[in-house]
């Protein structure tokens, strides 16, 4: 799926049966904060080993980050024509991944937060998000409005249709929207996709549902080459 952000831009994240257009530079995650800036077009994983953002503000550079159920956030700064990938699972998530990654294009280009455009792309939604107790504490000492990420279902009650009946549940869709625009990027300015990758696994890869050896979804954006 294509996301609309600005002429310039390609921004995507890739569905089951998709090819990749061209050579996109794919980072070695691990749920860390490590956030590196790429330069060359044709950087390899091996050289990204421990990386879950990158960063560049060279035209033609195609960077991303990998999912399965955690959230990918993409950012454009149009007017230092910088962009950013951010690997937000709910690790990191709950270490303010977006944010930090925010203050590093900040210091790197000159970015400031009111001028970025947001997407926030296809990620395991809050009804199939079951946490357990130790998560739930880790994003309310953390400073997340529990009352607006966190929902109780009740008792677990596992269906055929639902294995993630009742129980806590966690919005990471909302948990990154409230870091985007407390770190300043304006509501107006952030899109979000909405698409739970747990319920719509016939089109994207899910960890919970299929098991971590399943494939991954390529989350992209690239400032196109100039003319």
């Amino acid at each position: 799926m294509n996301y609309q952000i600005a002429d310039n831009l390609i921004a995507f994240s890739t569905e089951r049966e998709d090819q990749l257009p061209f050579y996109v530079v794919q980072p070695h995650q691990v749920h860390g904060c490590e956030i590196r800036e790429v330069t060359d077009p044709f950087t390899t994983r091996e050289q990204l080993v421990g990386v879950d953002a990158l960063v560049t503000d060279v035209p033609g550079v195609a960077i991303s980050v990998r999912t399965a159920d955690c959230i990918p956030v993409l950012l454009y700064d149009p007017v230092h024509k910088a962009v950013a990938a951010v690997h937000d699972g709910w690790r990191g998530t709950v270490q303010h991944l977006s944010r930090k990654v925010i203050d590093f294009m900040h210091y790197r280009y000159g970015t400031e937060a009111f001028d970025l455009k947001a997407v926030i792309g296809p990620g395991i939604g809050p009804e199939s998000f079951q946490v357990g107790q130790e998560v739930v504490d880790a994003f309310a000492g953390a400073g997340f409005p529990m009352a607006e990420i966190l929902a109780d279902c009740g008792p677990k009650a596992p269906t055929a249709d639902n294995p993630m009946n009742g129980g806590l549940h966690i919005d990471l869709w909302q948990a990154n929207l409230w870091l985007l625009e407390q770190a300043g990027v304006r509501p107006e300015n952030i899109q979000v996709t909405g698409i739970c990758t747990y319920r719509n696994n016939h089109r994207f890869f899910s960890a919970r549902r299929e098991g971590t050896k399943c494939g991954r979804i390529i989350n992209c954006i690239k400032i196109a080459d100039s003319p």
